[in-house]
């Protein structure tokens, strides 16, 4: 299949839709289908800015026809080639699906595309602010629908991307929620104590230091298992070296905790910051 072919399609398809005539729906039909031939011979010859438009305008069609169904798939479809492409427009065929999707009460596929969403914003276009942004909304979807491990996978990258942006309470509220949800949860019980320290370090870099000491007590009193793990005696130590304003402490704890429980970048960033907090600590005369 050629691109001459797929060019041939397309301008079959923009006659059929441009047509006058008084059987409406077979017009639409035909040129939804021609559309949809247009876009498969575009992708052959990987000319995806056109593929996706020839989508688009199949999905146009589709809705037409008042098939919202085959459109929202349709416009899928459209978003798989813009974002060889476009990411931008990427996303605009997607929240096109979007709205079709939660229009029918397709909560939980819409959440899916709204995770696309998300994925492109934080992985191909680097904007934290919007990644978190589309994660939160698909959160509230999956958890609307009783996904619930779907719904604090998303919360977990919204407590994330809110803490690399210095939005600490909203990053604290988020890691507490997916540990409150993860207490009866035998599959999840066990990353409780990762969810607290996160949390925990997000008071200490935020400089609420009664707050964190707080949140350490609440922590311990919800899981009674927390008080025995490394997670609770490094935060411990952590916020009493900060008190202190003893930066050798801190790093020897620091150190001591990497060694047994290698820290990930997040952590790493968040506790490089704590440490310039107490090096820029006023000194007391």
């Amino acid at each position: 299949m050629s691109e001459r072919e797929a060019l041939a399609f397309l301008a079959k398809a923009d006659k059929k839709a441009s047509t006058f005539g008084w059987f409406g729906s077979n017009k639409f039909e035909d040129a939804a289908e021609l559309y949809t031939k247009a876009a498969n011979s575009f992708k052959l010859v990987k000319r995806w800015k056109e593929a996706g438009d020839a989508f688009s305008k199949a999905a146009n069609m589709q809705i037409q026809l008042n098939e919202r169904d085959e459109a929202a798939s349709t416009f899928i479809n459209a978003s798989k080639c813009y974002k060889k492409c476009n990411f931008e427009d990427a996303i605009t065929s997607l929240k096109q699906a979007i709205e079709i999707l939660t229009d029918r009460g397709r909560f939980q596929a819409a959440a899916g595309h709204q995770k696309d969403i998300a994925q492109i914003y934080e992985s191909d276009l680097v904007d934290l602010e919007k990644a978190m942004q589309a994660y939160e909304i698909a959160a509230d979807w999956y958890a609307g629908e009783e996904a619930n491990a779907l719904a604090n996978n998303c919360l977990l990258k919204v407590a994330t991307f809110a803490a690399s942006l210095g939005q600490y309470d909203k990053a604290i509220e988020k890691f507490e929620q997916v540990a409150y949800a993860s207490l009866d949860n035998q599959l999840t019980k066990w990353s409780i104590k990762e969810y607290f320290l996160k949390a925990g370090l997000c008071h200490i870099v935020n400089g609420d230091y009664v707050g964190a000491a707080n949140a350490i007590e609440k922590y311990k009193d919800m899981d009674v298992s927390f008080a025995g793990t490394r997670e609770y005696q490094f935060l411990q130590d952590i916020l009493t070296a900060v008190e202190n304003g003893d930066v050798e402490t801190f790093t020897n704890r620091v150190v001591d905790f990497d060694q047994l429980s290698k820290l990930d970048n997040w952590k790493t960033s968040i506790l490089l910051q704590i440490k310039k907090g107490i090096q820029e600590q006023p000194l007391l005369t």
